[in-house]
């Protein structure tokens, strides 16, 4: 396999443009539109584009899987992970919850301590410390943000925390295409159960051109990361996503005029920090197992 870490960073940029994007779009959607009917169309977008493009290069191939199980239970995390999102944004300003999700890393540091029994060094406890401080800065206890609602991206950390952690349980024996593929379709047959009672489209041109745009902006952004993990290593790209804090700022002063305050800026800074040492840490102690001096 070709390594380019350039294309690999630029992949994973444009995956983090079209996750922004997604999220923005979501939050002026679910604003017309039920959150569960966007869901759906999100997943069932995926699944289908996915499908459409790959079947003519692999055919059955497709679908076949050593851990079938394991597949429908990422499927299922991913579903829970995209509806605590979808439910978040109809509340929270759009870069303020990307900074919260970003704490995703540090919750996967600490779960792999807690369930896998991984032991992991004071720094990255520290750092682990710093970045819930930051989420701390941007919720802020008697803010505006405070409320039972902080329990849905707090629900959507956890999932997509355990989402990652089985994902790379995964990686060593699954096709990444089979996976995606998987994911989307789970994803779709689940958001379909309580379609009946969700059945509300668009009653504008508008709010399609919306639903495409998610569907579009979800299923590109996958596609970009499973290419830019084939092009580069994770070690080079993991720090880079917390530009997607950037870009979510970015996207909700552009569609909604708003800018966090200083305290919330803050706390952005802190767990970007924070994260992205934290990933250079655990890439340097995996290299000096691997080659001890």
């Amino acid at each position: 396999m070709n390594r380019s870490p350039l294309l690999g960073i630029a992949l994973v940029l444009c995956a983090l443009a079209c996750f922004a994007t997604l999220d923005t779009v979501t939050k002026y959607v679910t604003l017309t539109v039920p959150v569960m009917f966007a869901l759906w169309f999100r997943y069932a977008f995926q699944a289908v584009a996915t499908t459409v493009l790959m079947w003519p290069q692999r055919g059955v191939t497709l679908w076949k899987t050593q851990r079938v199980g394991l597949q429908c239970l990422r499927g299922t995390l991913l579903l829970l992970t995209s509806m605590f999102t979808f439910m978040s944004l109809t509340f929270m300003p759009v870069g303020e919850f990307t900074a919260v999700a970003m704490i995703t890393p540090l919750v996967v540091t600490l779960l792999a301590t807690l369930l896998l029994k991984e032991r992991v060094s004071v720094w990255r406890w520290l750092l682990v410390a710093g970045g819930f401080t930051g989420t701390l800065l941007i919720i802020r206890p008697g803010g505006e943000l405070w409320s039972w609602l902080l329990l849905l991206p707090l629900c959507q950390v956890l999932a997509y925390a355990s989402f990652q952690i089985l994902t790379s349980r995964m990686v060593q024996t699954e096709d990444p295409i089979t996976t995606h593929i998987y994911t989307g379709w789970v994803g779709t047959a689940l958001a379909s159960v309580p379609l009946y009672f969700y059945w509300q489209p668009p009653a504008s041109w508008a709010e399609w051109a919306g639903l495409a745009v998610m569907g579009l902006t979800g299923s590109l952004g996958h596609f970009c990361l499973i290419h830019a993990f084939r092009k580069a290593q994770a070690a080079t790209l993991t720090p880079i996503f917390y530009a997607q804090i950037g870009m979510a700022m970015l996207g909700g002063w552009l569609m909604f005029s708003h800018l966090p305050d200083g305290w919330a800026l803050a706390g952005m800074a802190l767990i970007a920090v924070c994260g992205a040492t934290s990933t250079w840490l655990a890439v340097l102690e995996s290299r000096l197992r691997t080659h001890p001096k």
